[in-house]
């Protein structure tokens, strides 16, 4: 079921706010909203000089990680 707008702003900004702060968290928005921001391209480009062995060690990490909390 894909969740209405408002349900994934605030949830997303609600995890901004745990992790980064309040302040750097308005920070991020507003540099989101400042930037022109293509997320397709930066997806694209995040794990480019990575090898397939890192990026299978950095996802068993964040899994391990995920389930400790």
């Amino acid at each position: 079921m894909i969740q209405p707008d408002t349900i994934i702003r605030n949830e997303g900004i609600k995890i901004l706010i745990e992790h980064l702060g309040l302040l750097e968290a308005e920070r991020f928005i507003m540099l989101m909203k400042k930037e022109p921001f293509d997320y397709t391209v930066w997806q694209e480009n995040l794990l480019e000089d990575l090898s397939i062995e890192e990026i299978s060690k950095r996802a068993a990490d964040l899994r391990k990680n995920r389930q400790l909390i």
